[in-house]
């Protein structure tokens, strides 16, 4: 089976009644450092099912991470093609790194594997992507960061993702990385409310860099975030990670 490219973002939005017309099921998928979530979205990109989640095999190499998703999406029913949301690089399917997951996920070909798997074209995007495309307006610069496990970014002007924009390896302060600041490992360290004063620190550096009309803040973490947000800052429900997994086959129809 050949290897499904990145998504480009549709020239035309598709109306509902067309996407309807088209009855297609979508399995989305949710990699995450600490959980594995996924649940079948409906002709119009609608949930259709419960979100089910596991908790991440540790360690989590390609191998542990196939097999859990297997049962994972057994319970789900029937699905027609499958968008996944990965925490790394992704070029065409394959994933180049994995910081929170484990070092075997270099230059693994992932929309293969799962494609083998589920008989079901797949297609793979950095997880901060998929999230943004369930919540930005597709207009100007907008930007999407998550905080979970570590921290994910990613950037879209017009609509249009930027892919693969690794901020979380940057470095930010006192000789520490964005995700080093910010990530699970962190709030952990130093905890919630010192966390917060780091996000702040964080929104505060972005801000007249990126110039963003809009930041969307999502992740687990997300929802312990207590100070008060910038007038362009949202703070986003976690299951935009799977509600944009619609938003990678816009451009159907197209030869699998």
């Amino acid at each position: 089976m050949p290897r499904e490219a990145s998504p480009r973002p549709s020239p035309r939005k598709k109306t509902p009644r067309e996407t309807a017309a088209s009855g297609l099921r979508t399995l989305a998928i949710d990699i995450g450092g600490s959980g594995l979530k996924a649940l079948v979205l409906g002709p119009d990109g609608s949930p259709l099912t419960e979100r089910q989640r596991v908790v991440t095999p540790k360690p989590a190499t390609p191998k542990a991470v196939m097999g859990a998703l297997t049962k994972l999406i057994k319970p789900l029913g029937a699905f027609d093609r499958v968008s996944v949301g990965f925490p790394g690089v992704v070029e065409e399917g394959v994933t180049k790194t994995a910081p929170n997951l484990h070092t075997d996920w270099q230059g693994f070909d992932l929309a293969q594997a799962l494609s083998k798997a589920t008989g079901r074209p797949t297609r793979v995007l950095n997880d901060a992507g998929v999230q943004g495309f369930g919540v930005i307006e597709g207009r100007g610069v907008e930007m999407v960061l998550t905080l979970g496990t570590g921290m994910g970014c990613a950037l879209y002007v017009d609509g249009k993702y930027v892919p693969n924009l690794e901020l979380a390896h940057h470095p930010f302060r006192h000789g520490k990385t964005y995700e080093e600041y910010v990530g699970d490992a962190a709030l952990k360290r130093v905890g919630a409310k010192k966390w917060n004063k780091h996000v702040q620190r964080v929104l505060e550096q972005i801000q007249p860099i990126w110039n963003p009309r809009r930041i969307y803040l999502g992740g687990g973490n997300a929802k312990l975030i207590d100070f008060p947000l910038p007038k362009n800052v949202t703070v986003t429900e976690n299951i935009a990670g799977l509600l944009g997994g619609f938003a990678l086959w816009k451009d159907e129809p197209r030869p699998q």
